[in-house]
This record gives C-alpha cells, sequence and structure tokens, in this order.
C-alpha cells in the first residue's frame, strides 16, 4: 500500500520516497510496526477476553503450575495476527503474488483456528471444531497454494547451474538468466541439491503435467497439515509456541533474502527466485509479531494464543517453506515441532499395540506431548520406558532449553546449504 504511493511520490522528487523501494528499509519498519502493534493492543485485548471470560480450560494433568493456567485469557493468536497483517499490507508489495499467498494464508488458518477457540471457549464445547473440519480446512489452503505456484505466470525461478572441474567436483556455479516455470525444490545434504515433483511421474507419458500438478498438492496440502497441527501441539508451555516460531522465522526470513538475492543464490548454489524479496517484509513482520506476543505469553502467561495463533504460525512457516523452495528442510528447522508430533504418534501406537498384546497399554514416554514428559517426576508409577529426567524440569527452564534447541536447528538448516 505505502510502496505504490511513495514509488509515486518518488517519481515527484518527493524527499525521501526512494527509501521505500528498498526491501530492507521495508522489512526494517514492518519488524518495528508489529513489535509497536503487538505489545500496544496487547493488554487491552486481554482485558477484553478477561471481561468477556473467555479463559482458558485446563484439564487436570497433575502438572507443576497447572492449576495458576485456569481462566488465562485465550484466543490471543489474534494479536499475532493483526501484528502480520497490519504491517504486511502497508509495507509489502500487494501486487506480489507471494505476499497475496501469505495473506491468504494468516486470514484462511486464523479463521479455522478462531472458530476451533470460539466453539471451546464461547459455545463451552471442549471438542471445539471437529478434526475433520480442520483437516480438510488445510488441506484446501495446500490446494490454493500448490495450485497457484503451479499454474501463476508470476512464480519462476531461475536454476543454479554447476560447473564440474576433472575431478567432478563443482568449480562453479552460476544463475541461469532464463527465468522458468518449474516445480523444483532444494534437497539438503545432496551435491545435486536440486529435486523435481515431476521425477516421481516421469513414467506417465502424456499424463505427466496433471499427475505433477497433482503430487505437488498432495505434498503442500501434507508439508501444511503435519507443520500446523505440530505448532498446536507444541502450544502447552508458556512462550514455547511463540519462541519457536520466532526462531523459525528468522531462518525462513534469512533463507527467503537469500533466495531472492541472485548473488547470495549464486553463493550458496540455491535457486533464484524472483519477486521472492516481498516475503522478507512478511517475515520481518511475522518475526516482530511473535516477539511482541511473548511480553505478555512469556512465564507466567497473561495470556494464550489458543488455536487462533498455533494453527496460523504453523501453517504460515509451512506455506513460507514452500514458496521459497525450501520445504524439505522442515524436519531439521521445525525440529521441535517434529518431535512434538511425533512423541504423540509413537506414545498412542504402541500404548494400542501394547494394549492388544498384553491387555494393558504401556507408554515409551512419561507423557505426551514430549514437552510435558518432563513436567512429570520420574518413576512416578508411570510405566513408561524412558524415565529421566528423574525430577521435574520447571516450565521457565524447559521453554529455555527447547528454545536453545531451536536455535540450533535453525543454524544447522542454514549450514546445511553448504554442507553437499
Amino acid at each position: 500500500m505505502l510502496y505504490d504511493l511513495f514509488h509515486w511520490l518518488q517519481q515527484l522528487d518527493f524527499p525521501g520516497a526512494g527509501l521505500f523501494k528498498y526491501v530492507s528499509f521495508r522489512s526494517g519498519m514492518a519488524l518495528i510496526l508489529s513489535l509497536f502493534i503487538s505489545t500496544a493492543i496487547g493488554h487491552r485485548l486481554i482485558d477484553t477476553l478477561r471481561k468477556m471470560q473467555i479463559g482458558e480450560t485446563v484439564r487436570n494433568l497433575g502438572l507443576e503450575g497447572q492449576e495458576s493456567k485456569k481462566n488465562t485469557p485465550t484466543m490471543g493468536g489474534i494479536i499475532i495476527i493483526i501484528a502480520i497483517l497490519a504491517p504486511t499490507l502497508l509495507f509489502a508489495r500487494l501486487n506480489n503474488v507471494y505476499t497475496q499467498l501469505m495473506l491468504v494464508t494468516t486470514i484462511w488458518l486464523g479463521a479455522i483456528g478462531f472458530i476451533d477457540d470460539y466453539i471451546k471457549v464461547v459455545k463451552k464445547n471442549k471438542k471445539g471444531l471437529h478434526g475433520r473440519y480442520k483437516i480438510i480446512g488445510q488441506i484446501s489452503l495446500g490446494f490454493i497454494v500448490a495450485f497457484a505456484l503451479y499454474f501463476s505466470p508470476d512464480v519462476v525461478i531461475r536454476e543454479n547451474r554447476e560447473t564440474l572441474n576433472r575431478n567432478q567436483t563443482v568449480q562453479s556455479v552460476n544463475i541461469h538468466p532464463e527465468e522458468t516455470k518449474s516445480t523444483k525444490t532444494t534437497i539438503p545434504f545432496m551435491k545435486n541439491n536440486n529435486w523435481d515433483y515431476r521425477n516421481l511421474v516421469r513414467w506417465a507419458g502424456p499424463m505427466e503435467d496433471a499427475l505433477t500438478c497433482i503430487v505437488f498438492i498432495i505434498a503442500a496440502a501434507f508439508i501444511i497439515t503435519a507443520v500446523s497441527n505440530g505448532a498446536n501441539l507444541t502450544d502447552g508451555l508458556d512462550g514455547l509456541a511463540a519462541g519457536s516460531s520466532a526462531i523459525i522465522g528468522i531462518a525462513l526470513g534469512i533463507l527467503g533474502y537469500m533466495s531472492s538475492h541472485a548473488q547470495f543464490a549464486e553463493f550458496l548454489n540455491i535457486m533464484f527466485i524472483p519477486g521472492a524479496e516481498e516475503l522478507v517484509v512478511f517475515a520481518a513482520a511475522f518475526f516482530g509479531a511473535t516477539m511482541g506476543f511473548l511480553w505478555y505469553n512469556a512465564n507466567p502467561a497473561q495470556v494464550f494464543m489458543g488455536d487462533t495463533g498455533s494453527l496460523t504460525l504453523g501453517g504460515i512457516i509451512a506455506v513460507f517453506a514452500i514458496l521459497i523452495r525450501k520445504e524439505l528442510l522442515l524436519p531439521i528447522l521445525c525440529g521441535i515441532f517434529l518431535a512434538e508430533i511425533v512423541s504423540v504418534m509413537i506414545q498412542q501406537g504402541y500404548f494400542k499395540l501394547t494394549k492388544r498384546m498384553y491387555g494393558e497399554g504401556r507408554r515409551i514416554f512419561k507423557m505426551t506431548p514430549l514437552h510435558h514428559h518432563f513436567q512429570v517426576k520420574g518413576n512416578s508409577g508411570v510405566n513408561a520406558w524412558i524415565q529421566r529426567p528423574m525430577n521435574i524440569v520447571p516450565e521457565s527452564k524447559l521453554v529455555v532449553r527447547f528454545l536453545l534447541v531451536g536455535v540450533i536447528l535453525a543454524v544447522i538448516t542454514i549450514v546445511t546449504l553448504k554442507m553437499r
């Protein structure tokens, strides 16, 4: 919005108008504004939620400090969504397809999460929105994103081409001057790090294009569903989901900037994506919004984000990674989310298997999602394989340790681009 205004003012030689053509300036302004919005409206929204008696219902799991969380205002994800949308609308180029897809993602998943929280908190239905409708919403978003990327003429790449010497090692990397439509993505740890979804259906002959589109849609839907649900499960400790998302947002912003800069893309041997620089503005707003939310969500939390926030954060991360062709790096970058969701799957599967075999269900972890495992004392009568740590880890310390792991994973994710 402001980009177009100042572009017009620049043509009139208005002093300072040229600053808005720089992504770095607009990203910095988006970060500052998102921080201001999230902190400024946070306490007002918290007071409103408290007056409306929109508080968290906490199941009694016997965890330390759990009782103190009862009736804490929830649906605080509204703060994050507003703090992301406002700076993006002001400072990003709204005619950019990547900006448009990120705005759709934020609103789409924010609406699904809001409906779920509304049913739980306002309608007092603990089950919330039925799981199948959440999945349908996430899959639908995957269809929209994949369809736009596959068919939009504005979504193109310039591929990185390697020159090998006699020893078959990379002598130089050049970004191809021609822009092409492609379903290629970046695959970590491989020497030739561009992998094409089309490779899965090379056998299909005349049906190859149609099947490539279907495979791409399925992959996008799966990634969005997995990451958004992983973020949702991570939202169980004060500041954990917001802090983890902020760290991931920084890494994605760096990867987005590198992918949109031909020289950096050439240095890292990744494909150059014209137009992806606008995603850096969005990433800055995302980081500012999550950090501002931590002002109120850090232990002891004054507000919880609810599904309104967690589903939205996870979906944003997934779609952002898909847009910059780095979705195969998500298992590393989102290692915290992955560990949370895998721990639940393992626990449930093992419990059902042992119940069928021995008549009594057994556990791998003391409790899941994974962060709860550290909040239960070892040898407390729970028939879990893994009893350590023997003592309860305080929530504030546990969150910091998880976030430190998240920082390490973010660094490893970026480093993988040179590890081949």
